[in-house]
């Protein structure tokens, strides 16, 4: 017997036939997506298909008179399935270009099955063109070999590789964005708070008065802090050589600091000179015992800076002492020996060996922002966004495990950054080296920068020779190797579900050509990555490769941006500690100097408000902590538990932490999860 069936979504009428025994409700809800100019008044209409090749009815996705498709919005309706339908397995939809809205950002539909109890799950994360029908499979996660839809990923991916364009904006430099595409950009809320965030640090900061631009004293310097952008954290030691040392193990440039084999050539120290601070090694007992490190930052010679400014290239030299404090026993502000590039000791005159170890500072802090922050997280990962983007579908599980990595990064480079570097920008103004000798150190750093040994954490440690039995107090490392290898196993559990066979993985053609395009040399449109594993063929052979190569991009978009941006203010603020810029000539030999020497060197008043604003503004932490995902890409139910197990596994590295730190006197809380965020967003 047929009934006749009448009733309600939510103000509008449908009627429909129905069997009671056969036929059964469905309920589907559809989210926009939460971006900007996301929402549509567009007619939509849907058709779901079973796993046995039925099909429901068309349904048509408005209400009369009723904004549907809001941006951010949940909207749901009701239809009914017939005779002999079975469980949702992919969604059919399209639109027309009907009203104001010409785009529409689909983020996920969800069709509930009252009758088994059952949901079901269609990601769709797009822009739904007019006139277009669009197929997706429940949880949309395949790879392009087993989809029955590969003209769809292809007809996607041509789009994409339209509007995700490479350029080389710093010559010679990493690839970016030709034109920041309007899905990229910052959605409001975000836009809105950095904003807000620089305008009340800076009024912050006019709270401080003053009659003259030169600081009186360092006193006079640290009276600044309190009543306007807080404490720096180094403020009570930052000149004491125990912190000097610690800054090369948990400041925010960790990465440098390396175990010395021998003493450079054109390194001037000499046993004699350092054997006071040896505990009764000679040098060369002390080499033995490695319990000698180094920094060399020759990679500093010769780069021109603004308006002639002169920036060092220094060795520091530092002795682990039977406190198992790293502490430093020689700087060499230069990379030339001569008579006017003295070695710099700890028993020299104490405001002479103080500048000395400011100069180092400086040299470190132009390394730091230059490459550790700006070149090796920012830009290089940015052409791995494009990248990704251009051959990837979004269909693709990799695609799914990457996105939630990527986000804001375009546009903070873009938008963001761009402002910063830009002529007679902030960098200009607070850093010695400026605009463009930041961009050809730059160049110099990426030239150097290899995936498979700087974008893999144990790796890398290893090329330093700074393991635990040779340098026990060395937090980052510690933190950084524990949050490594939690994201190594959540990667492989991923890669290794769709990835059973090497065939898959040979096969798959998206991927392969996403490698070839990471590691293609940047002037023939590629992103010109080095040491990204595979073979002499360009191609993935193994699924380790795979799990290495996507690993260090997820740390290097989480764990590696966090280490070297958040303790921004806590080092940049107060000048002295870790200078950006500063005003005098280096010292050339031992002469006495004072503290009205060091107050001349350092910024003045203007310059200091604008390093402690745009510090505290980069230090500021404004999206989710890593693995508490702003949107969620993956579904299907391996990728749900692995993001399950990933986000227990980090709460106990935080609790280990924290735990750590509650015993430590300097305490590293810079790579506690908690305060990670999942990508390069400020």
């Amino acid at each position: 017997m047929l009934k006749t069936l009448v009733y309600s979504t939510m103000g509008r009428v449908w009627s429909h036939l129905r069997h009671d025994e056969t036929d059964r409700e469905l309920t589907i809800h559809v989210t926009t997506g939460d971006r900007k100019r996301a929402g549509t008044d567009a007619n939509i209409w849907m058709i779901i298909h079973d796993e046995k090749g039925h099909s429901t009815d068309t349904i048509k996705l408005n209400r009369t008179l009723k904004n549907d498709h809001e941006r951010g919005a949940t909207c749901t309706f009701f239809a009914c399935s017939g005779q002999g339908f079975g469980l949702p397995s992919k969604v059919e939809f399209w639109r027309d270009s009907f009203g104001l809205g010409h785009s529409w950002f689909l983020d996920r539909i969800i069709v509930e099955d009252k009758v088994h109890s059952s949901e079901h799950v269609f990601p769709v994360h797009r822009w739904i063109q007019p006139e277009r029908h669009y197929i997706i499979r429940e949880y949309d996660c395949c790879l392009p070999q087993e989809d029955e839809h590969q003209e769809q990923r292809r007809t996607e991916l041509k789009y994409y590789r339209r509007i995700y364009q490479y350029e080389m904006h710093i010559e010679g430099g990493p690839v970016q964005i030709k034109q920041l595409p309007e899905d990229e950009q910052f959605s409001e809320d975000y836009k809105w708070d950095i904003v807000k965030c620089k305008g009340r640090f800076t009024l912050d900061t006019k709270l401080i008065r003053w009659t003259t631009d030169k600081w009186e004293s360092l006193c006079d310097l640290k009276r600044i802090y309190k009543f306007s952008l807080g404490e720096p954290a180094c403020l009570e030691y930052w000149n004491e050589d125990r912190w000097f040392g610690l800054q090369r193990v948990q400041g925010v440039n960790p990465v440098l600091i390396k175990l010395c084999t021998e003493i450079p050539e054109n390194f001037g120290v000499t046993s004699e000179m350092v054997e006071p601070f040896l505990e009764d090694f000679t040098l060369a007992d002390a080499i033995a015992a490695k319990k000698i490190f180094i920094v060399d930052l020759g990679i500093l010679r010769g780069i021109n800076c603004k308006d002639g400014r002169l920036l060092c290239a220094p060795f520091a030299l530092f002795y682990l002492n039977r406190h198992k404090e790293l502490m430093p026993i020689a700087i060499q502000l230069f990379q030339e020996k001569s008579p006017n590039n003295p070695v710099f000791l700890p028993n020299d005159p104490p405001h002479t060996w103080l500048m000395a170890k400011i100069f180092y500072s400086n040299a470190d802090a132009s390394y730091h922002q230059s490459c550790t922050h700006l070149g090796f997280t920012h830009l290089l990962m940015e052409g791995v966004v494009i990248c990704t983007h251009r051959n990837l579908s979004p269909s693709h599980p990799l695609y799914k495990l990457l996105a939630p990595h990527f986000l804001f990064l375009l546009a903070i480079n873009s938008r963001g950054l761009d402002k910063l570097i830009s002529p007679g920008g902030w960098v200009d103004k607070t850093m010695t080296l400026g605009r463009k000798g930041m961009f050809e150190l730059i160049k110099k750093g990426i030239s150097e920068w290899k995936l498979n040994v700087h974008g893999i954490v144990p790796n890398e440690i290893k090329s330093r020779g700074v393991q635990s039995d040779v340098l026990p107090h060395y937090p980052y490392r510690d933190d950084a190797m524990l949050i490594y290898v939690t994201i190594r196993k959540y990667v492989s559990k991923i890669v290794h579900r769709f990835y059973d066979t090497d065939d898959k993985l040979i096969n798959d053609y998206e991927l392969q050509q996403w490698r070839a395009e990471l590691v293609k040399d940047r002037k023939l449109g590629g992103c010109g990555l080095m040491g990204v594993p595979g073979d002499e063929n360009n191609r993935f052979t193994d699924t380790e490769e795979v799990v290495d190569t996507l690993t260090s991009i997820i740390s290097s978009c989480s764990l590696g941006h966090a280490a070297a941006n958040f303790q921004q203010y806590d080092d940049y603020a107060f000048t002295p500690n870790y200078p950006g810029i500063l005003c005098a000539d280096p010292p050339r030999d031992k002469t006495p100097l004072t503290e009205n020497d060091i107050l001349n060197a350092i910024p003045n008043k203007q310059t200091t408000l604008d390093i402690m604003v745009i510090t505290k503004l980069l230090s500021t932490r404004a999206t989710k902590s890593l693995g508490d995902f702003e949107s969620q890409f993956m579904f299907h139910p391996t990728c749900v538990q692995a993001a399950k197990e990933f986000r227990e596994e980090l709460a106990e590295i935080s609790r280990q932490i924290k735990l750590r730190n509650r015993a430590q006197a300097f305490p590293y809380d810079w790579l506690d999860p908690e305060y990670i965020p999942n990508a390069i967003s400020i």
